[in-house]
Parts: C-alpha cells; structure tokens; sequence
C-alpha cells in the first residue's frame, strides 16, 4: 500500500510542474546525450523542437566493434545507451556502458598438448544517473542528486558506486561553448576482490565504506554544426584518510554524418587511489563508437 501511495504521490508531484517558459527555451539545439551530458545540462530544447507539453525526451544508442585475424586474433565490443528527460526546471539523465574484450589465448592441457581458446581479457559494465534542479529562470544554478556503479572485471575491484547531492552554476557561457561545475558531498562503497590467499580461508569480498566529495566540471565547444568538443572531470575525493579515492578525466569529439548518425572518439582516464599491489591505479580507454539518436 506505502509503494501505492509514493507512485501516486510522484505522478502528481511530476504533473504538477510548470510548462516551460519562453524564456527557457531560448537556447541552442540540443545534441545527442553520452555519457559526459549526465552531469549537467548544457544544452536546452529550441522552440522548434520542444512539444506543446514542455516534455522532452531523447534518446540514443552507441555502438563500437573490432575483430582481428592472423597473428593476433581477438574481438572487442563496446555499446550503451542514453537517455535524456527535460520537463520545465527538471532535467534526468540516464546513461548504461558496456565494454567487453575477448582473445585467442594458448592453453595447455597437458605437457605435450598446447590448444587455443578465446578468454575474455577485459570486461566491465556500468550505469550513472543524474537529476537537476533549476533554481533561477536564467538557468546559472541548480541543485543535483546523482548515483553511479560500475562492475569491472580486471580492475581489482567487483563493484564501486557511489551516490552525491549538492550545488552546481554555470559559470561560463557563449553561442558556441559553454563551463558548469558542481560540487557536494556523498557516499561511495568498493568491494574490492580478494586474494587467492584470503578466498582460501572463505573471505569472499571486502567492502569498505567512506563519505567523500564529489567535484564535476564540463567544458563543451562546438566548432560547426557538425564538429562538438568536451571536456568531462571528475573528482570522487575519500574524506577519511587511507580509502580509495577517484579522478577521472573524459575528452571527446564528435563528428555529425548525418542527421541521427555521430562518429565520437574518445580518450578517457581513470585514476584510483588506492589499489591492490599486482594492479596498476591508472587505466585509460581510447574508443570510436557510431551514435544513433531515435
């Protein structure tokens, strides 16, 4: 009944908010929302695109795949998708990520007798969401609840996640580029792997607790109609002396080909604190992926 009564008391709550205002919708066209948009909204609908209801909803799906032949043979797939929710002071974001690598190893079964086998060598997946609240007409602050997790494979840890709350601006902002920043405090949890050593004596997995604050700064430019730019950093500081702490870093181009089809390359780093001592605290990730809007 208590479930009932809080989805009833959403819809009303949702359908109670004001239709966007002209002034609100005085603002360049929206691009396609990835994963860096899920921090901010940067871009507001125009008035050629936004419905009567002040409702908008995007949407778009991301697809990169690489299989090699001969010496090396291995096979990578990179996917996700994002989701985009704007109604008058509002703004969602909800953004899914998967990356899985495979590669033709040696096996050997026994002394005389060597065979191959595909083995899957890199393997992570993870979800992020965000929602803001518009706190002045000209849109410069918001207030923003945001939650993250991630499961990676091969990175020593089997799950980190994290939720924060806090305040954010935008600081700068012209025709073709535009700088917010958030900050707050939160929450974040790692379960990190054990050791065959620990597995051995039963312990399964070690999970460890700490508040932090979360810093986040966008940077976009866009060059043309076809050519966008953004800088995406990400701060996950440990306030408790000794837990991981988190630094990530995302640039990015993308490219329009046609009017529902992007080409996006990206470089990404990813720097923990904190880690076991047979792994190594920095990682980067250079992918190209096509971009889908439906």
């Amino acid at each position: 009944m208590f479930y009932r009564l809080l989805l009833l008391s959403f819809f009303v709550i949702v359908s109670s908010f004001p239709l966007l205002s002209h002034a609100q919708e005085q603002a360049t066209k929206p691009s396609t929302a990835d994963a860096s948009d899920i921090l901010f909204s940067l871009s507001k609908a125009d008035e050629s695109q936004q419905p009567a209801s002040g409702t908008l909803f995007t949407a778009s799906a991301q697809l990169g795949f690489l299989y090699l032949t001969g010496n090396t043979r291995s096979a990578d797939i990179k996917t996700g998708l994002d989701l985009r929710f704007e109604r008058g002071l509002w703004r969602s974001f909800f953004v899914f990520d998967l990356l899985v690598k495979k590669t033709e190893n040696d096996i050997e079964i026994n002394d005389k007798e060597i065979t191959k086998k595909f083995e899957t060598t890199d393997q992570k997946w993870s979800f992020a969401s965000q929602t803001n609240y518009t706190l002045d007409s000209v849109k410069q602050n918001y207030i923003y609840g945001s939650v993250f997790y991630e499961e990676n494979r091969f990175s020593g840890f089997d799950s980190q996640a994290s939720m924060s709350t806090g305040w954010g601006r935008r600081w700068y902002e012209s025709r073709y580029s535009s700088f917010d920043a958030d900050i707050g405090p939160g929450f974040k949890r790692d379960v990190t792997q054990v050791t065959p050593e620990e597995a051995a004596l039963g312990i399964t997995s070690k999970t460890q607790d700490t508040l932090i604050l979360q810093a986040q700064a966008l940077y976009k430019r866009q060059f043309n109609e076809h050519i966008e730019f953004k800088q995406l950093m990400t701060i996950k500081h440990a306030i408790e002396v000794g837990q991981n702490s988190i630094y990530k870093a995302e640039s990015s181009i993308t490219s329009k080909l046609i009017d529902s089809l992007q080409l996006k390359l990206s470089f990404i780093v990813d720097y923990n604190s904190k880690v076991d001592d047979n792994k190594e605290n920095l990682n980067t990730e250079t992918s190209a992926v096509l971009i889908y809007s439906f």
